[in-house]
């Protein structure tokens, strides 16, 4: 990949992205948690955005892929400053479709928070919102809770790889970023996907999102056999269409089969 860029966050660290140029609006893509730009879902929509001309924009967080940081030290509230400090500095002041994955969905809500009307669209791909406080801290048992507020960190097995830390900072940043408990101020056209058998972020997470969404044009699809990665062909077949959705939209112009 020798088209990967570089920009310096307010944090000091490099953080590297790709640029596809294209036509209408940037689709950005919001990986998920310990996910980077050379995902499944981000090479599928890199390559759709592709092969119909539409612009796309990826990256990698800051402890994430290729961008410079240790993910210890990483928040959801620092990695969702990293992408607004990447699209405002790849893409300026440009329409941006925002789609995020798993943690990706809520930096796709925080971003689309601070970008305000630059965000005509967002496409949530198992989103999970609030999940350091309903998916980790109240899960944690006594012993685990005692152990991140007296060392700082907590250790939890992973499907996909070696057990990963989680900070305690990162608890308490998530709480100030919590989005569940009121209204999200965000009016642009939203579309939700998520896996009925999904056993990392249930798909209530989703529907409560909606549910929040101030937005009137907020659609969840669910997939009855779906689990969190979302990953086959016929599921990222749905996933495209209801980017095509969102970005015909965008246009005016009606949605390319």
């Amino acid at each position: 990949m020798n088209d990967i860029k570089t920009v310096l966050s307010s944090a000091g660290i490099k953080l590297r992205y790709r640029l596809f140029e294209g036509n209408g609006p940037v689709v950005v893509f919001l990986p998920g948690y310990k996910s980077d730009m050379t995902g499944t879902k981000a090479t599928m929509l890199s390559e759709f955005c592709r092969q119909n001309g539409y612009p796309c924009l990826l990256f990698d967080y800051s402890g994430h892929g290729v961008s410079e940081g240790e993910f210890i030290d990483g928040t959801i509230g620092r990695w969702a400053l990293d992408a607004s400090e990447v699209i405002k500095h790849a893409v300026d002041q440009q329409p941006v479709i925002l789609a995020g994955s798993s943690m990706g969905g809520w930096v796709m809500l925080l971003c689309a928070l601070e970008l305000k009307e630059q965000v005509s669209g967002m496409l949530g791909i198992a989103v999970a919102t609030d999940f350091t406080q309903d998916l980790m801290w109240n899960n944690f048992s006594e012993e685990q809770k005692a152990q991140i507020q007296t060392q700082g960190v907590v250790y939890l097995p992973s499907d996909y790889d070696e057990p990963y830390p989680v900070s305690y900072k990162a608890i308490v940043d998530g709480r100030k970023n919590c989005l569940l408990n009121k209204q999200i101020n965000i009016d642009c056209p939203v579309r939700f996907v998520h896996g009925m058998q999904d056993e990392e972020v249930p798909w209530e997470t989703s529907l409560r999102t909606l549910n929040q969404l101030r937005s009137s044009d907020v659609q969840l699809r669910l997939l009855k056999d779906g689990d969190h990665r979302l990953s086959n062909a016929d599921q990222l077949d749905i996933i495209q269409d209801m980017l095509n959705e969102l970005i015909g939209k965008d246009s005016g112009l009606p949605d390319q089969q």
